[in-house]
């Protein structure tokens, strides 16, 4: 059996940027072993597979080199770019079924795509404080100004220079376990005036040591950054090695995420 595959970094602003997932169009659900096998020899975020339902609809799931998730930002931006590109052109809007509900992608102009995305508000958990502590021993960081819990832990930092000096340790794994938490999201004010806020986000228990741009964090990170800044429409940048730029906004219990994205790879693959 062979497959089309593409590769697409999204939240790209230019060539080798952003995040890349890898997109696999299918006429029928595979095996969930043999998706999971094809994400683990992609050894990318995420590989997304997707589904016809209808015109213009289209089931979709992602999954890590380690597991299946129930939201990823990045590769339903890539998998959109995929269907407006290469299987429907046409189209001007797309509706994707997940295990997060239906998540709508439409045409921005340009080259831009805005995703709709459900708002995820964080919480301060029971002993906060010891678990900023904690982040900070394993990240090699300043005690956290502030620590929540969405499904993420999300700790937050007085500026933009301790996010990007983070060097996570092999102990991050086992908190983020302890904790029943998928990754830890860290954010800060900006150290440039182009955005309104900066991030990193890491996942070592799905097989994700650190994320390059990360769509469903700011599912959690707009509410917060929205209510601190006193506006709903902010430019984020995640300030991973590769970096991305988000274009988000608060709407209600929805948030909106607009980004481009830059096609890096066209294949097939043979998987028997």
């Amino acid at each position: 059996m062979t497959l089309k595959q593409w590769v697409i970094d999204a939240f790209a602003d230019a060539p080798f940027e952003g995040n890349p997932a890898a997109v696999v169009p299918l006429s029928a659900w595979l095996d969930d072993a043999l998706m999971q096998r094809i994400a683990a020899e992609n050894n990318l975020s995420e590989t997304a597979f997707f589904v016809e339902s209808e015109p213009g609809r289209y089931g979709l799931r992602w999954f890590t080199p380690a597991s299946e998730v129930d939201l990823c930002g990045h590769a339903t931006l890539a998998s959109a770019h995929v269907v407006f590109t290469h299987v429907a052109p046409a189209l001007e809007r797309v509706t994707f079924d997940t295990r997060s509900g239906p998540l709508v992608v439409s045409r921005a102009g340009g080259d831009l795509m805005t995703m709709d995305f459900p708002a995820i508000h964080a919480r301060v958990p029971e002993g906060a404080a010891a678990i900023g502590a904690q982040v900070a021993a394993v990240m090699g960081s300043p005690v956290p100004a502030e620590v929540f819990t969405a499904p993420d832990l999300m700790v937050v930092f007085e500026d933009a220079a301790a996010v990007r000096a983070l060097t996570p340790q092999g102990a991050l794994g086992p908190l983020l376990s302890d904790l029943k938490m998928r990754g830890l999201i860290a954010t800060a004010p900006p150290d440039d005036a182009r955005f309104d806020f900066v991030s990193r986000f890491f996942a070592p228990n799905h097989g994700i040591p650190e994320d390059p741009v990360t769509g469903s964090a700011h599912c959690k990170l707009m509410p917060y950054w929205a209510k601190r800044l006193g506006k709903t429409k902010l430019i984020a940048r995640q300030v991973s090695p590769r970096g991305g730029t988000l274009i988000c906004e608060l709407k209600g219990e929805r948030v909106t995420l607009t980004g481009r994205c830059e096609a890096f790879l066209e294949g097939v693959l043979a998987v028997g």
